[in-house]
């Protein structure tokens, strides 16, 4: 099955306002309404919601005070954000999967970027485990960015195959 060809950048950077502005809405609920490492039950044994900030990338991956990690993280956000335009407007097929996943990443990536300028670190409020076991607490804007993974992913296999 063919796909159709999406090549509207408005309708793309809407899709990435529409994440950011979430993302960000999130956090300021989550900020106005809980303390700091405060947990709350949402789905006891499975769903928390929580407050804890996270100075490393996706999961708490390469998380720590390093001064240098700021730096490091920003500049790969803005890196990201650049190669995901290039990606899109340069792309010969520019199909629903290119599409979704280059938007949502990008909304995801300025939604994290905007904490790490504003705060040098991101917020971190979903808390999902089972028994004691904990996924690391994420956000909207990494949520947007995995599933966003997935769509290009997906790209990338059917333009290969074709």
């Amino acid at each position: 099955m063919k796909s159709r060809a999406v090549s509207s950048i408005p309708l793309f950077f809407l899709i990435a306002v529409c994440v950011i502005a979430a993302d960000q809405v999130l956090k300021v609920l989550v900020i106005s309404n809980l303390h700091f490492h405060e947990v709350r039950a949402v789905l006891p044994g499975f769903f928390n919601i929580t407050y804890i900030t996270n100075t490393g990338a996706a999961f708490g991956f390469l998380a720590g005070p390093d001064s240098w990690r700021h730096i490091f993280f920003q500049t790969v956000s803005v890196i990201a954000l650049g190669s995901l335009i290039f990606l899109y407007r340069t792309s010969r097929q520019k199909d629903y999967p290119l599409f979704f996943g280059s938007s949502l990443v990008f909304g995801g990536a300025a939604g994290n970027l905007i904490d790490r300028i504003r705060s040098r670190s991101v917020i971190d409020f979903l808390d999902f485990y089972v028994g004691s076991y904990h996924w690391p607490a994420f956000n909207l804007a990494d949520t947007a960015i995995t599933v966003g993974g997935i769509f290009l992913i997906w790209h990338f296999f059917k333009t290969s195959s074709s």
